[in-house]
């Protein structure tokens, strides 16, 4: 790359921020970009200032939407007597294309991880505790099977099992 391209590299140092993008990769798309027609660029653009002045958390179960609350918490379709509780708003996206769960989801942002200062109060447990009614058939734990999602299925099994509903595991 050119020594006096400094909008090149301050773009290349951007996109290498994103998740799974190293610096070879930032710099890559960073010259396709250069190739593309600039409407399309300016797309792009537009399109990352309206998610991020759009998207919001559901209030209820934590995910990312639009309206809130979310479409899957407002359905009238979706079985309020079961919850299925994951890490990341990218797990229910995974979990919805499956078109196999019919009842709500919970999103704790992340996991336990005490070395990496992570605790219960770093996560949306209260307000999982918070929706558990006496109603409540089932709560599905589909967390990421790696040490700090075991930990946290454990915490939230200690945690859930006196309020009676049946705790499941993926």
């Amino acid at each position: 790359m050119p020594q006096s391209s400094d909008s090149l590299k301050q773009l290349t140092e951007e996109l290498s921020k994103l998740p799974g993008i190293g610096h070879k990769s930032a710099q890559r798309l960073a010259l396709h970009l250069l190739k593309v027609p600039k409407d399309e660029v300016l797309e792009l653009a537009r399109a990352l200032v309206s998610v991020k002045e759009k998207m919001r958390y559901c209030t209820s179960c934590w995910t990312f939407t639009e309206a809130d609350p979310c479409a899957i918490c407002s359905s009238p379709k979706r079985n309020p007597h079961i919850i299925c509780v994951v890490e990341e708003p990218s797990d229910v996206i995974a979990l919805e294309r499956t078109n196999e769960f019919a009842g709500l989801y919970h999103v704790l942002g992340g996991s336990l991880s005490p070395l990496d200062g992570i605790g219960p109060e770093d996560l949306k447990v209260k307000e999982l505790l918070e929706r558990i009614n006496p109603g409540m058939e089932e709560i599905i734990l589909a967390l990421n099977p790696n040490v700090e999602g075991e930990a946290t299925t454990i915490y939230l099994t200690r945690l859930l099992r006196p309020l009676g509903a049946k705790i499941t595991r993926l």
